[in-house]
């Protein structure tokens, strides 16, 4: 490795950036002035904005991504004996939720260019005991849908979408979270933040109803408890400091787009690095900037980001464990863990670099720089 990477104004470049602006700090402030911070109009109407946003009638809110999953496995009657098809390359949420219902996860290997489900891989996992397809729309790119789709037809299995990462996305002009029950994420890193947040999305009128009831513990529109639920309630204060953010969702990919772009660009041709595609046809919204670093790279994954890290870049390494080999998962009962020769050399190569949408042009060039100094 050369030496010491400086870069010239000595400030640091984040992998990711929280930020608000007046209307969130005004509209917060509206909500504690109204006395009413719990679930109520600022929930309704972040629900409303989120449905128009992924082109379905129902948007249900709760507490947050991964009880969104939870909740979305609840109501399709997901339990012991079923298995779910997903991915082993995600953040541990996607399979912390399977086995919440205590189903057995089984997993699927992905494509190496865009990160999500390889539909030929989830065909070959299915057997009599799946009930639930779950891909993850990995780093903002959209899965396969159309595929997963044509699979999930003629098995007769229900589709849930893991996209945490993908607000906006889209495959084939169809927004994800429309093709099956979608689960989003406004985790306090996410494109729209809402500090802890998620939003189940769908066209089905009952499993919209089966959500609102079950996320308030189980209470009807009769005012009693009806079935088993639990309190996943989101509160109009976390609604509110998303909601200005929904204003700009086309306005926030957009500026990760770009940024996108430029990164591509300014990194094009270096020897080991290979940079995120976009499928024809999709849209990527960039939650992440997800390069491969592979062995004829002039320095491996690792030491790129203490590289980067000298220099005054932040950087992500999103996934170096397959979420079947957490130690803790490994031995247990209930994970099959399925040969997925792809995935698992993702978790050595793969690293993020910062995209977001508070980047300033001169960031982004200085981040293509750092990377070029130490690669090349």
């Amino acid at each position: 490795m050369r030496g010491m990477l400086t870069r010239v104004d000595g400030t640091r470049i984040e992998l990711a950036k929280v930020e608000f602006d007046d209307r969130v700090e005004t509209l917060v402030l509206s909500v504690l002035r109204s006395g009413h911070i719990t679930q109520g109009p600022m929930v309704k109407a972040f629900e409303a904005a989120v449905a128009r946003a992924v082109g379905v009638r129902h948007a249900v809110a709760v507490s947050n991504g991964t009880a969104s999953l939870i909740a979305a496995l609840h109501v399709l009657g997901v339990g012991p004996g079923d298995e779910v098809i997903t991915s082993p390359f995600t953040f541990i949420a996607t399979m912390n939720a399977i086995l919440s219902v205590g189903a057995r996860p089984r997993f699927a290997d992905i494509d190496p260019h865009t990160f999500t489900l390889l539909p030929a891989s989830i065909e070959a996992l299915v057997n009599s005991r799946t009930r639930v397809l779950m891909p993850v729309h990995l780093f903002g790119h959209p899965a396969e849908m159309v595929a997963i789709c044509s699979i999930a037809d003629r098995a007769g299995l229900a589709i849930v979408e893991d996209a945490a990462q993908a607000l906006g996305a889209m495959h084939g002009g169809r927004p994800v979270g429309s093709f099956g029950l979608g689960s989003f994420s406004f985790y306090a890193t996410k494109n729209v933040s809402t500090g802890e947040g998620g939003v189940l999305t769908t066209d089905d009128d009952a499993l919209a109803f089966a959500l609102r009831r079950f996320r308030n513990q189980g209470i009807g529109e009769s005012g009693r408890p009806e079935v088993f639920g639990q309190n996943l309630r989101l509160t109009d204060l976390q609604a509110a400091v998303g909601l200005p953010q929904l204003d700009d969702l086309e306005s926030i990919i957009a500026r990760r787009s770009s940024n996108a772009h430029v990164l591509t660009e300014g990194l094009h041709g270096i020897d080991g690095l290979t940079l995120p595609q976009v499928r024809r046809g999709d849209r990527h919204v960039f939650h992440q900037y997800t390069v491969r670093i592979d062995p004829s790279a002039r320095l491996c994954r690792d030491e790129l980001q203490s590289a980067l890290a000298a220099a005054g870049v932040g950087s992500g390494m999103y996934y170096r464990t397959l979420v079947s080999d957490h130690p803790f998962f490994r031995d247990r009962d209930e994970i099959t863990v399925d040969d997925c020769p792809t995935a698992r050399a993702m978790t050595s190569e793969v690293l993020s670099l910062p995209v977001h949408h508070h980047l300033s042009e001169p960031q982004v060039l200085d981040v293509i720089a750092v990377v070029r100094k130490a690669l090349t």
